[in-house]
This record gives C-alpha cells, sequence and structure tokens, in this order.
C-alpha cells in the first residue's frame, strides 16, 4: 500500500470531502469536477450527484460506441443523444429480472438517432448500444474491493 504522499496515476479517480460538507472535489487526470446532493437531501446542489455521474458515464459509452461503431461502418449517423433516468423499483415488478424481492436499481435509457438511417441501420445501433464498455460493466456482477490508505 502506498502512503497518500504518493502522486495519484493519470487516470486515477480521486475524491475528496470535507467535514459537514456534502460536496466532493473530484480528480480525474487533469480533469477538475463536484459532486453533491440536491438542497431537499442536505446538500448544496454545487453539482450533479453520484447517481447523475453514474448514469453520465453510461450515457457518454453509449453515444461513443455508437458514434464508433456507425463511422466504421460509414453510417450516416449525424449525433445521438442519450436521456437516461435511475429509480429504485420493487424487484416483484421486474419481469426479467433474477432479484425477485426487495428492491432494484433501474436504469431506463432512451436513444435518439439523427442522420439518414434506415430501420435496419436504427436496429443494429440500438443492439451495439447494449455493448457498450460501461453498460456491460454494469449489468455484471461488480466487486469492490475497500482498503484503508495510510
Amino acid at each position: 500500500m502506498t502512503n497518500s504522499t504518493t502522486r495519484e496515476n493519470e487516470g486515477d479517480v480521486v475524491v475528496r470531502g470535507r467535514a459537514g460538507s456534502l460536496v466532493q472535489d473530484i480528480s480525474i487526470g487533469s480533469h477538475r469536477m463536484q459532486a453533491d446532493e440536491p438542497l431537499e437531501v442536505g446538500g448544496t446542489d454545487a453539482g450533479p450527484t453520484p447517481y447523475g455521474f453514474i448514469l453520465a458515464g453510461l450515457g457518454a459509452c453509449t453515444s461513443m460506441t455508437l458514434e464508433m461503431y456507425a463511422r466504421r461502418k460509414g453510417w450516416p449517423l449525424e449525433s445521438v443523444t442519450v436521456r437516461l433516468r435511475h429509480k429504485k423499483i420493487y424487484a416483484e415488478d421486474c419481469a426479467d429480472c433474477e432479484t425477485k424481492e426487495g428492491m432494484i436499481d433501474r436504469i431506463e435509457r432512451e436513444i435518439e438517432l439523427t442522420g439518414v438511417l434506415n430501420g435496419e441501420q436504427k436496429a443494429k445501433l440500438m443492439e451495439i448500444a447494449d455493448k457498450c464498455p460501461v453498460h456491460r460493466t454494469l449489468s455484471r456482477e461488480i466487486s469492490v474491493k475497500t482498503h484503508l490508505r495510510t
């Protein structure tokens, strides 16, 4: 394990918070941003929520994956818009879920494709959307290992 004075690796995500505030300072390589919670749950709304960042990652990956696929195929895709929502639902209300009790997380993703695409191309792009790396990560078992850094 390294000590806290060790320089971060390029691309590492580092999140720093302070006592008394929900605002989190985030560094991803050379990029800086903040996360927070809305006023109604005790935050100051200084940035997106943690779930907002998860949705942004999925939306960005989806759009990038579709752009790269269309470019490789030479298809006339002009733009991709991805709208996402996260909510908790009862497992019993999800017909295609393995979990049948309690609450589960549901992400609803709506994709808008612009360009002169035929029905077959649009259908293939919708199929490819489920193959973006972040979608695959979120759809599989995830292992998070936590260590105390000294």
